[in-house]
């Protein structure tokens, strides 16, 4: 008991312990110190493959693609009905599906995962929405999805996907506990670790010069409304990761979307009455 309160409390400890040592690197270089922390930003803790997630993956057929040099493991539980394609969230892989995956495949859909850059058994050290986004371009193009279906920011980079490559296969998605504003995630990051404006502004930066768009810039809501397709977005109210408010400034951008709150499921929506709210959907 107590050694499982040490870790509680080193785990809370720890990055305020990493943001004060970055902050006073930063008046060494500040350039250096945030280069450093958008790397820590962009490299999961979790996500890896365990044991108990290799045995229900080795249900399906497993495809390694490639984008740039990077696998994508892909995995196909097949079906009859239409193709769906399964994007998951930070520090996850694509077994944490596997009660939606059982509920899908029992109602003959043909079923598409994959694994996000860094996680999984996907290749890259590091892990960004646009990244990620090319992955799913790469699967998508292969199999040609009806629907894809993307959790938290798994949900960010379907829309950034949809909105850069317009596919045509794709007639719905359904985004469950996305963010809209990549601005409002790394603001949490920030206050998390503590760090100081120094770091903020040259993260800023960094991230206009490396990806040519600032924070900003980068938003669902935003991007959403280049998508023709139709829209059901699913978040809880309370919420402890992505806020609520975020899924209506997505409703409001996304055209063709419709808005389903629920109470009490949190941010994993891993609950069967979700599962029933997106086969209605696809089916309507």
């Amino acid at each position: 008991m107590a050694s499982k309160q040490l870790k509680k409390a080193t785990e809370k400890l720890l990055p305020k312990l990493i943001g004060s040592y970055l902050n006073v690197l930063s008046y060494v270089s500040a350039d250096y110190a945030a280069n450093k922390a958008l790397h820590l930003f962009s490299k999961p803790r979790k996500g890896k493959l365990k044991p108990q997630h290799e045995t229900f993956l080795s249900t399906a057929n497993k495809t390694v693609l490639n984008f740039e040099g990077f696998d994508i493991a892909t995995y196909n539980w097949e079906g009859v009905k239409e193709t769906i394609l399964l994007v998951h969230g930070w520090e996850s892989n694509a077994a944490r599906w596997k009660r939606k995956i059982k509920h899908f495949t029992q109602e003959g859909f043909n079923i598409i995962a994959l694994d996000a850059p860094a996680h999984g058994a996907s290749g890259s050290k590091l892990f960004n929405a646009l990244l990620y986004a090319e992955f799913i371009n790469v699967v998508a193009k292969k199999y040609q999805p009806k629907i894809i279906i993307g959790h938290s920011v798994g949900g960010m980079a379907s829309v950034f996907f949809q909105q850069k490559h317009q596919l045509n296969s794709i007639e719905k998605m359904i985004l469950l506990g996305a963010p809209s504003e990549f601005e409002n995630v790394l603001k949490d990051y920030i206050k998390l670790l503590g760090y100081n404006k120094k770091i903020k502004s040259h993260l800023n930066h960094i991230i206009l010069n490396r990806f040519g768009a600032k924070p900003t810039d980068f938003s669902t809501s935003k991007f959403a409304k280049d998508i023709t397709a139709k829209g059901l977005i699913i978040h809880d109210t309370k919420d402890p990761i992505i806020p609520y408010s975020e899924a209506k400034l997505i409703n409001e951008g996304f055209k063709n979307s419709q808005l389903i709150f629920t109470k009490g499921l949190g941010h994993s929506l891993n609950d069967s009455s979700v599962s029933k709210n997106i086969v209605d959907f696809i089916k309507a």
